[in-house]
């Protein structure tokens, strides 16, 4: 994993439309950078759906929330209309993103081990310098500590 005073890497992926977003499109404003295994399970439902509840209120502190996973674009683009998320989902199935940010580890599942994208979320400042880090979050709680910490 990165840490916080570092530059953050910059990066262009797809959205969930099949845009390309780049980070340096967001200089200016806050990014809350965060990565998530999979669309449409309950742990990263719930992630998305915290940070789409208070989207307004990141928006109001000048900050983009990005959420990024390895699914494809159409996969994305199912994820935010069925769950009406405002924010941007970006599609990294080559784990550009996702390996320059070290959340892709191992992880141990029911004694499985495999590797796969470990629940993460950077806060990125308005010149592209990562301010906070946070590794293994959990996806109820994220959005809300978040918030709370940029005040």
């Amino acid at each position: 994993m990165l840490e916080a005073g570092s530059k953050a890497p910059a990066f262009t992926l797809p959205d969930q439309d099949g845009r390309p977003v780049s980070l340096e499109d967001f200089r200016g404003k806050k990014v809350i950078l965060y990565f998530y295994p999979k669309d449409n399970t309950p742990g990263c439902t719930r992630q998305a759906q915290a940070f789409a509840a208070l989207n307004g209120q990141f928006e109001a502190k000048n900050a983009v929330v990005i959420g990024v996973s390895k699914d494809s674009v159409a996969s994305h683009r199912k994820f935010a209309e069925k769950h009406e998320l405002p924010f941007i989902l970006l599609s990294d199935p080559e784990l550009q993103v996702i390996q320059a940010y070290g959340v892709w580890q191992e992880k141990k599942n029911y004694g499985k081990v495999s590797m796969g994208v470990v629940r993460s979320t950077y806060v990125i400042d308005e010149n592209g310098i990562i301010l906070r880090v946070q590794a293994k979050v959990k996806p109820d709680t994220n959005a809300a500590e978040l918030l709370a910490w940029l005040g």
